[in-house]
């Protein structure tokens, strides 16, 4: 099998697959642009190889295969950024959440002691999973 052949193969198998995480809902629009972006670069590259010959000279580098690696050690850094901002945001907003339900649960807590009823049994109470 050669290269433009098996590139193509990996171009459409990733294509596939990221349509197929959408559809089942495991993955969201957002994250799957960017996937779909680099599936269609690998189908490109495919089908016209000398492309990173072109782009290479243009910008200057003087063995333009190693394009393809700094291509994808940018994107790997790029997806690794935009993850760890994903996952401060998701942080914060369980942080604030966990703080929003402890207000409530005080206030329902002195709500029931105000009225004479008994305290909720602690179930969850000291519950980290």
């Amino acid at each position: 099998m050669t290269l433009p052949v098996l590139s193509l193969v990996v171009g459409f198998s990733l294509a596939g697959t990221i349509l197929y995480l959408v559809r089942r809902d495991h993955l969201h629009g957002p994250y799957a642009l960017g996937w779909l972006l680099l599936a269609a670069m690998v189908i490109v590259v495919a089908i016209v190889p000398a492309s990173i010959d072109w782009v290479g000279r243009a910008v200057g580098i003087y063995y333009p295969p190693i394009l393809l690696c700094l291509l994808a050690i940018a994107a790997l850094l790029i997806k690794s950024l935009v993850s760890d901002l994903e996952r401060s945001r998701q942080e914060r907003k369980i942080r604030r959440l966990s703080q929003k339900l402890a207000i409530i649960e005080r206030e329902l807590a002195d709500l029931r002691e105000s009225q004479g009823l008994p305290p909720l049994r602690p179930d969850h109470e000291h519950d980290d999973t």
